[in-house]
């Protein structure tokens, strides 16, 4: 077990680069069961999520080779069917993807209910939802999905709520059913249309990714491509919130600003200076900001996945800010770590009042998942004195490179093994 140990106190100075995005990568992994083929994946995270799943498609008869750093050839031809049992499917939520990647192919899929980082309620009702509708049976017995169908047969479904994972997993399962699809209240994700990029790169046929309408008439086969992720948003947005948090000028390079609009207006609305320049954002902060409230919501809304992280830059804000997360009931699992550090939060149900205070302190946290993790790195970056943090297994879930990445930065951060 390691654990991150942040000196507080330094201004960020410098550039730093954005990695692939972790939400489109362990979508498009699993994907590329479809191909039947072989698959080269490019500007990959270089994150423990990553290798979970390409160590996962080894176990089910895929054959996984890196070229180089961030680039991974996947052949899955050799694969007749999938399944992915506990030891398999408990690391990562992602895991489910294989239900929609092996239905399409196989018609046939087995995956232990998946695992994750523990955030609130996450059903997958709305995936079964689908998978129904295309003419599979749906079973759990015992912790493990089943799905099977003679044929798929392409349908109109609604999502009853906007869901990523579903609308991917539809995506996943019509690409070679028979007929037209149309996924209607579907996710808008910018991960979303990347995977809609890397399936019509297949061969497959899909409109309208990026809209809450998508349509999909289904192929008889797809095959092998080469595809690159596109930038890490959440990554991104992070990177920004801390060059906020401790002061400093930052340049964030390999963005998509479009996709960062959310966090953009807030940051600016705190005092924050952000400069646009094509695929690079600059951060200018002094640290003197203004308390603001946010409100989480699906794309284009402020991203869940940053509420924890921005929370911790609200902590030595003035004035008071208010923070409700509408997506998962569990995302304020952070707010007593940052109480150790001398934050003045209350929460009641799905909302967070913040009253800034003039520092934060160095203390030993503990993360209790991914964005938890980030939103303690946020607060070490602020915080006089040290901080310990611990659980950072979570932390390299999903950042590429985090504590090198802010050493680059003139931030003191250094990794040790707990004793």
């Amino acid at each position: 077990m390691e654990k991150l140990i942040i000196e507080g106190g330094q201004q960020l100075q410098g550039t730093v680069r954005i990695s692939g995005f972790k939400n489109a990568a362990v979508a498009i992994i699993p994907a590329t069961v479809l191909a039947g083929d072989t698959c080269v994946i490019d500007n990959l995270p270089q994150i423990s999520d990553v290798k979970i799943l390409a160590d996962m498609l080894s176990s089910l008869g895929a054959t996984v080779k890196e070229l180089r750093p961030n680039t991974l050839e996947i052949n899955t031809t050799a694969m007749k069917d999938c399944y992915a049992d506990y030891e398999l499917a408990k690391e990562l939520r992602a895991s489910y993807y294989l239900l929609g990647a092996a239905l399409g192919r196989f018609k046939k899929a087995k995956v232990a209910y998946p695992g994750g980082c523990s955030i609130g309620s996450r059903p997958i009702d709305q995936h079964i939802k689908g998978f129904e509708a295309l003419g599979a049976k749906v079973t759990i017995e015992h912790g493990i999905i089943s799905v099977e169908a003679e044929k798929l047969v392409g349908a109109e479904i609604y999502l009853d709520v906007v869901s990523v994972g579903a609308t991917i997993n539809i995506m996943l399962a019509a690409v070679m059913a028979e007929g037209t699809t149309v996924i209607d209240n579907a996710a808008k994700e910018p991960h979303i249309v990347d995977m809609a990029n890397f399936l019509n790169c297949m061969g497959a046929d899909v409109k309208g990714a990026g809209t809450d309408v998508i349509k999909i008439k289904g192929v008889e086969k797809l095959g092998g491509c080469i595809h690159t992720v596109i930038p890490d948003q959440i990554e991104a947005g992070t990177y920004m919130i801390a060059a906020a948090a401790a002061g400093g000028d930052v340049l964030i390079d390999n963005v998509i600003p479009k996709h960062l609009e959310a966090i953009t207006a807030k940051l600016k609305e705190m005092g924050v200076n952000i400069i646009e320049n094509g695929e690079s954002l600059r951060i200018i902060s002094s640290g003197n900001l203004k308390n603001v409230s946010i409100k989480t919501l699906v794309y284009p809304g402020f991203p869940t996945d940053l509420q924890q992280p921005m929370s911790s830059l609200l902590t030595t804000a003035k004035g008071t800010g208010i923070v409700a997360e509408t997506i998962f009931e569990g995302r304020f699992k952070h707010v007593d770590e940052l109480k150790r550090m001398g934050a003045n939060i209350k929460v009641e149900g799905r909302v967070a009042v913040i009253h800034g205070v003039k520092n934060l302190t160095g203390a030993k946290v503990v993360a209790s998942d991914l964005r938890a993790g980030a939103s303690l790195v946020v607060a070490g970056l602020m915080a006089k004195g040290e901080t310990e943090i611990e659980n950072v297994q979570y932390i390299d879930r999903g950042y590429d490179q985090l504590e090198q990445k802010l050493i680059s930065l003139g931030a003191k951060v250094r990794r040790e093994h707990r004793e």
